[in-house]
């Protein structure tokens, strides 16, 4: 997922709903997309607890502490890695837009299907979906919504600009749930077969 982060911000056609805060708080104050994405991932726990109280929020589920600090980690990494590769042209930031989108889908799809701890951002649609008694799809896209309303909002209110928001974020918004579900209906015979 880390690494579909990262060439979604090499394309520079904007970042994934759920990176684009992350990416345009970035380009506002002097810390990296991933020190950004642990601080968020951080509010998107403590909002999780709010929601769920002490009752129905489970211990356990403090693990997404860890577990923000390596996404945050590891998507630094990349971005790093991929910092000296620049898309020639409009097509090559669509096959670099692509790529991120298809590696985001691939981490989505396996962290749905290994059944652990989620990333915050899950657990926060989660949380909604227990809270609201909303399906969770519906919360998914309540949060992704959320989230790039609040980039447009930074973007245009300091950069005067759409920041992380361009074609690529619509894109990663429709295709990443619709590639993960082609996954997951790929994955349920081995899953069966294995676990």
């Amino acid at each position: 997922m880390a690494l579909g982060v990262a060439f979604s911000i090499a394309a520079n056609l904007g970042t994934s709903p759920i990176s684009s805060v992350p990416y345009t708080v970035s380009l506002l104050v002097p810390l990296s997309v991933g020190e950004v994405t642990i601080a968020m991932h951080c509010t998107f726990i403590l909002l999780q607890i709010i929601l769920l109280k002490k009752k129905e929020y489970r211990t356990e589920q403090l693990l997404q502490l860890l577990i923000a600090l390596i996404f945050g980690l590891m998507t630094d990494l990349a971005v790093s890695i991929l910092s000296s590769l620049h898309p020639s042209g409009y097509l090559e930031s669509w096959i670099f837009s692509l790529l991120g989108i298809v590696f985001v889908a691939t981490g989505v799809s396996a962290e749905v299907n290994s059944d652990t701890i989620p990333l915050a951002g899950e657990g926060l649609a989660l949380a909604l979906s227990k809270r609201l008694g909303i399906r969770f799809g519906n919360a998914k896209i309540t949060v992704g919504v959320s989230l790039v309303t609040i980039s447009l909002i930074l973007s245009f209110s300091f950069l005067k600009s759409f920041g992380g928001v361009r074609e690529g974020t619509v894109a990663a918004a429709v295709l990443v749930g619709t590639i993960a579900k082609k996954l997951n209906k790929g994955a349920l015979p081995l899953k069966e077969k294995y676990l």
